[in-house]
């Protein structure tokens, strides 16, 4: 069960350094338990291989603030930031949209990935969007195109496909 809360990004800002997952989603505080380590790991992977695949940028993972307005701030499970990014990093979060957003489902989330992160992530300009299902072991892939997200696809662990947003082989 997620619990949620009013507020503002000026008091959710005032709240605690924490480790859980806390975001703001049109106003609501969204607290989540801590992820499981079969979560963590694919981030971890997922952090290594973007590493190994982008030649520029930062590759960044959650627990970390993306301020995208006063109503609305996520924390990614793992964020790509291009050299040249619209998305600023400041001193105690990111501000604007990143380049890159992946987020692995957690059961107790996968509502709050499909429907409103990915109108917010959608509506604040990310470029491209991979939804990550563990147990299903699927890959869905969102890109930018015409200011609106186009699923590229869905893919099994085991395909390729090629990203709009990463450099080619």
């Amino acid at each position: 069960m997620v619990d949620k809360v009013k507020m503002t990004a000026k008091a959710f800002f005032d709240l605690p350094e924490s480790m859980l997952p806390q975001e703001l989603i049109h106003g609501e505080l969204i607290v989540s338990p801590a992820p499981i380590p079969n979560h963590q790991r694919a981030v971890f992977r997922l952090a290594k291989l973007l590493e190994t695949l982008i030649p520029d940028g930062e590759v960044l993972l959650a627990p970390l603030d993306v301020y995208f307005d006063d109503e609305n701030i996520v924390q990614p499970d793992v964020i790509w930031i291009a050299e040249n990014s619209q998305c600023k990093i400041e001193a105690k979060y990111l501000r604007g949209a990143p380049d890159l957003v992946i987020e692995v489902h957690s059961p107790g989330t996968v509502w709050l990935d499909k429907s409103a992160k990915f109108s917010l992530y959608e509506k604040h300009g990310v470029r491209e969007y991979w939804m990550i299902d563990l147990e299903g072991q699927l890959a869905e892939i969102w890109f930018r195109q015409d200011n609106r997200f186009q699923r590229l696809g869905v893919f099994r662990h085991d395909d390729r496909f090629e990203s709009p947003l990463l450099p080619k082989d």
